[in-house]
């Protein structure tokens, strides 16, 4: 009985292993190319009505608030050389 059972686990495990094996669930055009767009979306994304089309001033926010950190952190460190005295509040330095 436990031969039996423990025969057709076995089995049941190496049906599965192979078909997972068998698709890996993507076409490839070559290796490394793999990407597909989904039936009703253009080939190339851009310049299509599924473009984003992200504004350039939204897309600097970040950059702008490092330049901004880093300005801030240059007048403290400036003020902290000069007087030895450390200030978080970049207002409050003269």
């Amino acid at each position: 009985m436990k031969k039996t059972l423990l025969l057709s686990a076995a089995g049941f495990a190496v049906s599965l292993s192979s078909s997972v094996m068998a698709y890996d669930g993507t076409n490839c055009k070559e290796p490394g190319v793999c990407w597909e767009p989904k039936p009703g979306f253009p080939e190339k994304v851009a310049g299509s009505k599924y473009d984003p089309k992200h504004d350039p001033n939204e897309l600097n926010k970040q950059a702008q608030s490092i330049k901004e950190m880093e300005a801030r952190n240059q007048k403290r460190t400036e003020h902290l050389s000069k007087t030895g005295r450390f200030v978080y509040d970049v207002e409050e330095i003269n």
